[in-house]
């Protein structure tokens, strides 16, 4: 069933998880994490950004799953980096997922006193509020900056990763920390044309599976981190239904051939800066 990577601090995390990106807050928030739970996914990305951790934390509760066997991944916003901030704002997070402690804390953007953060996360680890430390959207030379100033490497990066762009440089840069590619956007941000790919239609047919399952497996074995998005039930129980075949090593270099450097996210640093620089998430 599940399959399970193990980061370079050691740690286990589940490789298929449950995304909650835009999903709002409340009740919408805990009935798609409790179904996913309920269903076996035991990995949830969420975000103090995505303003949902609190509706993550009640389904966690009202599951009645032991807590150490369910993996909470959160992030902290750039108006929450820098040395003295950064702990405090864990200690929210904290409360706000009404849990002890988190299983995967990342720095959201690659902007504002990240090295400030680091510490402050580092720091975390070493009091048991915090299992693992990454980063997502570091992909300037910011990445190497981070990597040499932490103590703790960071575990995971989460970026945009698909066969379109599957991250194959990056993966190189990452490969002297021990660093693991979480995928946001891991089906193009839905693209039909990448979807329907005739690669895909031919393996769903040959293995009795969805376009969507073929592409979710390729991540698998690719050794990506991926989490999905959807609050439908079905669509969640499809999307994890992904652990009864394996794509040969053929089929798997044919998949990879659809590399062609194309994104679906195209902001600048500088753009990403300027519009999400000033923003800061309510408590």
């Amino acid at each position: 069933m599940q399959t399970y990577i193990t980061l370079n601090d050691k740690t286990k995390i589940p490789q298929f998880g449950l995304g909650v990106y835009m999903v709002p807050e409340g009740a919408e928030t805990e009935n798609a994490v409790y179904e996913a739970l309920k269903m076996g996914i035991r990995h949830i990305d969420t975000a103090h950004a995505y303003q949902n951790e609190r509706g993550v934390g009640k389904a966690v509760k009202k599951s009645g799953i032991p807590r150490e066997e369910i993996w909470i991944t959160t992030k902290l916003w750039p108006s929450e980096y820098g040395e003295g901030k950064t702990a405090a704002a864990i200690d929210k997070m904290l409360d706000r997922l009404d849990t002890k402690y988190i299983d995967l804390l990342l720095l959201h953007q690659q902007f504002g006193d990240y090295l400030g953060a680091w510490k402050d996360m580092e720091k975390a680890v070493k009091a048991g509020k915090v299992r693992s430390i990454g980063i997502s959207n570091f992909e300037s030379e910011r990445l190497e900056e981070l990597c040499e100033a932490a103590n703790i490497k960071p575990s995971v990066l989460q970026v945009e990763c698909h066969p379109y762009y599957p991250q194959n440089e990056l993966k190189k840069r990452l490969a002297p920390y021990g660093t693991v590619i979480e995928s946001w956007y891991p089906l193009g941000h839905g693209d039909k044309g990448l979807i329907n790919e005739a690669v895909f239609t031919k393996l769903a047919e040959k293995y009795g599976k969805t376009n969507v399952q073929i592409i979710l497996r390729w991540h698998i074995q690719q050794g990506n981190i991926i989490f999905p998005k959807t609050t439908n039930p079905q669509h969640m129980k499809d999307n994890f239904d992904i652990f009864d075949f394996s794509l040969t090593d053929e089929e798997m270099n044919e998949i990879r051939k659809l590399d062609s450097g194309k994104r679906f996210f195209n902001m600048s640093l500088e753009d990403q800066e300027k519009n999400l620089g000033a923003w800061s998430p309510a408590d």
